[in-house]
């Protein structure tokens, strides 16, 4: 009986996979794993949430997040070579120039490796005389214990910067699904390392930290054993292979994401050390639940838009104009059915809250979690039109619009919080009119370019 149903669905699900020009199979394949293994790092990260909290509480979670979010800022100094690396390595293997490709590489590891080693020197050398208090608006008490946190995050940020580049490459190869299971393991293995503690120490920022910046370390290093010494053994980063010659064209197109990467921290990473100041760690928190719960419909979304940005590239190179047209028809349908599970996600928000966090842990209101919903949305509408012109490299427009988005999103927020009195929800509602480039210019743009076939500015 069973083979009688199983067969006819396997026979079906064979035949879809496998449906379609190279491309399209190969991100389908990846789809379909991707959304296995999103959908374990989904599970994990809301597991995570909880357990973090109950650990440490409320106010030294919202800490850990500002943190974070402090150090995420230094992200700037990768200058955009990985996101420059990720167009380079996909035209290259397109078109079959494997010497370039392990130059690309290799020159990528070594730039990276001097910028963050300095970097890490240098923090390390400043941070005893950092006042971490006066600077998070807390407590004197949590100062030293808060120091060493910085200093734990910030060695694991420079490491995991470098070692993440074999995740770059794979993506490249429109193979996101890998690059997610790396991901995938070393949130279990963080996983396991918290519920040890959770039973066998009293809360700490530091064992926090150490569980969750280790084990990912751990599986990089891991990583970059395996795929160069297997698949990518033709493009495994060598110092003979180093030509800062090269790094010139990285810098080129990296610049441009360089100052994209800029806007980004700057108002995704700005945001809890903002409502630290303004309201206090525990608003952190509640920000960042809300961040979370609505977040899972960005991180589903990313699962099928991630392949399109390579495919994009291979597609435009080869003026298969019609496959990127098709492909952005699908994912606007996509978009709608996401957005109705947004929905549906918002109108029973409070209760999962509950069963998530447990009763009395957090008390989100209403208008945080409506503008969480209006803010992803608007962020998945906009990613399949930035993911396609980042994949051909279009990326003028979206630089003058990155340099205007900072100025016009702490503008907008310091007149939400200090003129309306707005809450928290006003810095989701910044975020949404800061981003007018992923729904208002990036998809007119994917318009002239794909429709209208027109060049000059459009394509630069």
């Amino acid at each position: 009986m069973i083979n009688r149903y199983l067969q006819p669905l396997l026979s079906f699900s064979q035949k879809f996979l496998n449906k379609g020009q190279e491309r399209s199979i190969k991100a389908k394949k990846n789809i379909l794993s991707a959304i296995l293994i999103k959908g374990g790092s989904i599970g994990i990260s809301l597991l995570l949430v909880p357990l973090t909290i109950n650990y440490v509480n409320a106010d030294r979670y919202g800490i850990w997040l500002t943190i974070s979010s402090i150090v995420a800022w230094f992200s700037f100094f990768d200058i955009g070579l990985t996101q420059g690396l990720r167009n380079k390595f996909a035209l290259a293997k397109a078109e079959g120039d494997d010497e370039s490709a392990q130059v690309y590489v290799s020159t990528t590891y070594a730039v990276l490796g001097i910028i963050f080693t300095v970097l890490w020197g240098l923090f390390l050398l400043i941070n005893p005389l950092l006042n971490w208090s006066d600077i998070l608006k807390v407590s004197p008490d949590f100062s030293k214990e808060i120091s060493l946190l910085a200093a734990i995050v910030f060695s694991y940020f420079c490491l995991q910067f470098i070692l993440r580049v074999v995740t770059t490459i794979i993506t490249a190869d429109q193979e996101p699904a890998r690059a997610s299971l790396i991901d995938f393991i070393g949130q279990v293995i963080s996983l396991l390392i918290i519920g040890i503690l959770v039973s066998t120490t009293v809360g700490s920022l530091i064992y926090l930290g150490i569980a969750l910046c280790v084990a990912p370390i751990i599986v990089l290093v891991g990583a970059n054993f395996f795929f160069f010494s297997g698949k990518y053994k033709l493009y495994r980063p060598s110092l003979s292979k180093v030509k800062f010659s090269h790094a010139k064209s990285l810098f080129n197109l990296g610049s441009i994401f360089f100052i994209i990467q800029i806007a980004g921290i700057i108002q995704f990473e700005s945001a809890n050390i903002i409502i630290s100041r303004n309201f206090g760690p525990e608003d952190v928190t509640d920000f960042n639940i809300v961040y979370k719960y609505f977040g899972i419909l960005n991180m589903a979304f990313m699962i099928f838009i991630t392949p399109f940005w390579s495919a994009s590239t291979e597609a435009f190179l080869k003026g298969d104009l019609q496959w990127i047209r098709k492909s952005i028809k699908q994912y606007n349908i996509l978009n709608i059915f996401f957005i109705f599970i947004g929905a549906f996600m918002l109108v029973f928000s409070g209760y999962v809250y509950t069963l998530w966090l447990g009763e009395g842990t957090v008390n989100i209101n209403f208008a945080l979690s409506l503008w969480g919903f209006l803010y992803f949305s608007v962020m998945m509408f906009g990613s399949k039109y930035v993911n396609f012109l980042n994949g051909i490299s279009a990326l003028r427009i979206q630089f003058w619009a990155s340099i205007t988005s900072p100025f016009l999103f702490i503008a907008l927020v310091f007149l939400f919080i200090k003129y309306f009195k707005m809450g928290v929800y006003s810095l989701f509602l910044a975020s949404i009119i800061a981003n007018f480039n992923g729904f208002i210019l990036a998809p007119l743009q994917y318009y002239m370019i794909i429709v209208k076939n027109k060049k000059g500015l459009w394509l630069r």
